[in-house]
């Protein structure tokens, strides 16, 4: 393996910490730099490596020696010197993996650490429809959807008076309502291990949503005279 450079760097701690052994998981948003550390270092340890994967190797400390191998994390990753983290400058999706740190001691015994990074893009900002609303007997059923097309997010329904029950909480949210617990607004958030977006409909009065609160809601009736007029035109 050729070296990519000789020294190691003093970086920005972002505390990681998990016991002698464990693995652990670490979420990371896309480009952002991120630090994978151990709590509790061996002190007066001999040598220490962070490997990419079981064969790939990042970077080696031995002996007051700093090496960095040539990997596609040259000019991206520095070791800290002081705490033993691996600091990673703008991570990739393709920079998920299980790393791994091995730390040796003075008696030569080999300590293992695993920690599984998991790259995340930020959610896009959701768009909430009306799938229907209809008034009856002084009741109010609406059914809203959270549209977003990553599908790997957690949803959380809120109105005016705060949030949802847990059992609510999925990408539709389907409601009655009375003119007595009617809500002048309700959001959706989307949201990942590290980040999240909203999306928020107004209502003026009961069932009766704002005009300008930039929802996405086409009337039945709408889609049925439109479906008419093309298919007049095509005959």
């Amino acid at each position: 393996l050729h070296l990519a450079s000789s020294s190691c760097y003093l970086f920005f701690l972002l505390s990681f910490t998990k016991p002698d052994g464990s693995e652990c998981s670490e979420f990371a948003l896309s480009g952002s730099n991120v630090s994978l550390q151990i709590a509790n270092l061996p002190e007066g340890y001999s040598s220490l490596a962070w490997f990419y994967t079981v064969d790939q190797k990042i970077v080696e400390w031995e002996l007051g020696d700093c090496k960095y191998f040539d990997t596609k994390f040259k000019d991206r990753a520095r070791l800290d010197l002081q705490s033993g983290a691996l600091h990673i400058q703008k991570v990739k999706k393709e920079d998920e993996s299980t790393y791994i740190l091995k730390v040796n001691g003075d008696t030569r015994n080999e300590k293992n650490w695993k920690i599984m990074l998991t790259v995340l893009d930020p959610v896009p900002k959701p768009i909430i429809k009306i799938q229907k609303m209809q008034e009856v007997n002084n009741s109010c059923y609406l059914m809203l959807s959270c549209v977003i097309q990553d599908q790997h997010v957690n949803y959380t329904w809120y109105q005016e008076s705060g949030l949802f029950p847990k059992e609510l909480q999925s990408s539709v949210l389907e409601i009655t309502l009375v003119p007595q617990n009617y809500s002048k607004f309700y959001s959706c958030q989307v949201s990942n291990p590290v980040s999240s977006q909203k999306d928020t409909i107004y209502f003026t009065s009961f069932c009766q949503p704002a005009l300008s609160s930039g929802i996405a809601w086409t009337a039945p009736w709408l889609v049925i005279m439109v479906t008419t007029v093309l298919s007049l035109l095509w005959t």
